[in-house]
């Protein structure tokens, strides 16, 4: 059954958007009667089925809402710098969305190349990832911010940053973080962050933490985070 992603869904009825409804009722061939699926990035998961299957504004009638779908016990966030590879970037983006994550932040460090990200095709590939993932939630993706102004921000979570230096020393993330623990982990740039930022970031309540023993890549390590993150949590 295919889904579609729905914003500001109520009722009894929604109509798809123009592209939605081009890509249900032209490319997939839907028709009047066919059942889909819809999400709403707010929690909440919807059966229905094509009441006008109209290829620029096709109506859904609501047959079943099901809300807090599969909801986590814990919040994740990855606060991760942007890489000069973009496709790299947005590989993490979609993985991360796959595997659950509910934050991101490109974060901009002393050895960061890139200083932005392209926002709206961001947000494209985590609808995608939701889509193909059956994830109701939409993960937020937030504009960069510098390293220093991360850090000073108040968040609720455990506050954990991944490096590779000998110093400050680290632990495993399973030893830091424990099972429903909401997580903030901070991925550094390929050189990784600087001395004088991890010391800050210790400063603020930051636990060094490693993710095993290889040397990975930012976007690997990222998609390792979140891994880890799930499996604590299952």
């Amino acid at each position: 059954m295919q889904i579609f992603y729905a914003p500001g869904i109520k009722g009894t009825s929604y109509m798809l958007n123009e592209m939605e409804s081009k890509h249900c009722i032209r490319v997939l061939r839907m028709t009047k009667g066919s059942l889909i699926r819809l999400i709403d990035g707010k929690g909440t998961f919807y059966e229905g089925e094509i009441s006008d299957p109209d290829p620029k504004k096709c109506q859904i009638t609501i047959l079943e809402v099901k809300y807090g779908f599969e909801k986590r016990n814990y919040k994740l966030h990855i606060a991760i710098s942007p890489l000069k590879n973009t496709d790299r970037f947005e590989w993490f983006v979609e993985k991360s969305v796959e595997i659950g994550v509910d934050e991101i932040t490109p974060i901009i460090c002393k050895l960061t190349e890139k200083q932005s990200i392209k926002h709206e095709r961001i947000e494209n590939i985590i609808i995608s990832a939701m889509k193909q993932s059956l994830k109701a939630l939409k993960p937020v993706i937030n504009e960069p911010l510098s390293f220093d102004d991360f850090i000073k921000q108040s968040v609720d979570g455990l506050r954990m940053i991944a490096h590779c230096k000998s110093y400050p020393e680290r632990v495993k993330i399973s030893e830091a973080c424990k099972k429903s623990d909401n997580a903030i982990i901070m991925v550094g740039p390929e050189g990784d962050f600087s001395e004088d930022e991890l010391a800050t970031a210790v400063n603020y309540g930051f636990t060094p933490i490693h993710l095993g023993t290889s040397r990975l890549r930012t976007e690997t390590a990222g998609i390792a985070a979140c891994h880890s993150i799930y499996f604590i949590n299952q």
